[in-house]
């Protein structure tokens, strides 16, 4: 396999960076949500605002596990890849 050939992604790689951009845009978007209604003086113990502070809270360290996640995956299946090149 030449150096330079393009490596395609699997299944599992493209479902997880599908997920990891779901997540961050959906944690981004809860909090600009809270930092507005927070700006603008709305009640946050009570409603949809809980929820939003708490998908803010999780959802970006969970988006930075999955793109670790990711990586290692990435690294194993190029590694593997290269190992049955040599053969």
């Amino acid at each position: 396999m030449p150096e330079n050939a393009p490596v395609p992604l699997n299944r599992i790689e493209r479902v997880l960076a599908a997920m990891i951009a779901a997540v961050m845009g959906v944690s981004i978007i809860a909090i600009v949500a809270t930092m507005i209604a927070a700006a603008s003086g709305a009640s946050m113990s009570g409603g949809i605002w809980p929820a939003l502070v708490l998908i803010g809270y999780i959802g970006l360290p969970l988006a930075f596990l999955m793109i670790v996640t990711f990586l290692v995956a990435s690294s194993v299946r190029r590694r593997r890849l290269a190992r049955d090149g040599e053969r």
